[in-house]
């Protein structure tokens, strides 16, 4: 079994916003391959859903804390159904990355972001990240009012081909072939008109 964590703030006054990315990534992957019903579990402070992928079972968890608590939720679904940290893929907004950058990295450190670094506190570093680029306005002081707000219409531009590649090749993420998988995703980008680093591209 694989575990796909979304990572999100709780709410639908949150439901569109940059931060929230983990959270729509997951409830696409749920749709798309017709996973059973979310259910919250009040033992895990979560919402679960599971379904089958290329004859995989997989786990989807979206924490019910808030960001900076989702370690408790991960660890809580990781030990109760005995994972280790291999099976484990996190879902994630990165401001480092410019909107529509796209990057998946098997460990490393938290760069700032809540989610990662409670995850990191509660079962260490190892574990796979799926990093979302949102992009990050200028100044710092702004960092936490942007994320928190939501995805504009311009956004869509790279969200929506995005979310589509990352649904369509999953099976590629599950089989750990991470490389092919994030090719895969930059592909359709570029197709969409944003070059590999996600920046859009200079018309021709």
């Amino acid at each position: 079994m694989r575990l796909f964590v979304g990572l999100g703030n709780p709410g639908a006054q949150y439901r569109l916003n940059r931060h929230n990315v983990g959270f729509i990534i997951v409830d696409a992957i749920a749709e798309r391959y017709h996973f059973n019903p979310w259910r919250k579990h009040p033992r895990f402070e979560g919402e679960l859903a599971t379904g089958v992928i290329d004859g995989e079972p997989i786990m989807l968890l979206k924490p019910s804390t808030y960001m900076n608590a989702s370690g408790y939720a991960v660890l809580s679904v990781l030990s109760f159904y005995k994972l280790h940290r291999s099976d484990l893929s996190v879902f994630h907004d990165e401001i480092e990355l410019p909107p529509g950058g796209f990057r998946v990295k098997a460990d490393g450190t938290d760069a700032g972001h809540n989610g990662l670094g409670s995850i990191t506190e509660k079962i260490g570093p190892d574990y796979r990240r799926v990093r979302i680029g949102v992009g990050r306005p200028i100044h710092k002081s702004q960092v936490e009012g942007y994320v928190l707000g939501d995805f504009t219409p311009l956004d869509m531009e790279w969200l929506r081909p995005m979310i589509n590649s990352v649904t369509e090749n999953v099976g590629l993420l599950i089989r750990n072939q991470d490389s092919s998988f994030q090719n895969k995703v930059h592909i359709a980008l570029q197709a969409a008109g944003f070059g590999k680093r996600g920046n859009r591209r200079p018309p021709t």
